[in-house]
């Protein structure tokens, strides 16, 4: 079922996010049927690109890197979307009272991983490292994103859409605060604990 509003989700979003509020999933149930497998995707196929393809900044001399040093990057990277998509769930479900939602963890949680899902789905661009393509798939997977957020966030939460509006807002920030955060550490163990290494 969960893969059913995955992509309904998708196609006609204001409709499935009311079919998503009446299922009542567990955040257990929603991280162990949607998230461990959608995490897996840009990882995966970073691994797979970087490794096999090959990075490119503009789609000229290829670079690869060793499977060695993909391997822990990928794994690692793995574990911080997990990690991040739950800090997420958790942040939302901290904010709720100020706009006067109700909501549980469980729903905050409902509301990450189907918000995140064209994100994940965008990592699928790097099983082709180029940078311009990665950029344009990101984007457009960013954007989607960011609707659906805006059209789950009355819905999932409970709350009218004006409330609704300035509640998305809020975790569009904080998620965006939370991304630049993990692109910093992830800076700080490229140059140190996870060197990359070419062939």
């Amino acid at each position: 079922m969960i893969l059913q509003h995955m992509f309904g989700v998708l196609s006609h979003p204001r409709d499935e996010w009311k079919l998503i509020r009446e299922e009542h999933y567990s955040a257990i149930k929603c991280y162990g049927s949607h998230m461990v497998f959608l995490a897996a995707i840009p990882p995966l196929a970073a691994f797979i690109g970087t490794t096999q393809v090959g990075w490119s900044p503009v789609g000229n001399e290829f670079v690869k890197l060793t499977v060695g040093s993909a391997l822990p990057i990928a794994i690692a990277f793995y574990f911080a979307l997990l990690a991040g998509a739950g800090l997420m769930a958790w942040l939302i479900h901290w904010m709720e009272k100020t706009y006067g939602s109700r909501s549980s963890f469980d729903e905050c949680m409902v509301l990450t991983a189907f918000t995140a899902t064209p994100m994940f789905l965008a990592g699928l661009a790097a099983l082709y490292p180029v940078l311009w393509f990665n950029v344009l798939v990101g984007m457009a997977g960013l954007a989607y994103t960011i609707y659906l957020l805006y059209t789950g966030v009355p819905v999932l939460m409970k709350i009218p859409e004006d409330r609704g509006f300035f509640f998305a807002s809020s975790i569009l920030m904080v998620g965006m605060i939370l991304l630049v955060g993990m692109l910093a550490v992830t800076a700080i163990l490229w140059g140190t604990v996870l060197t990359p290494r070419f062939t």
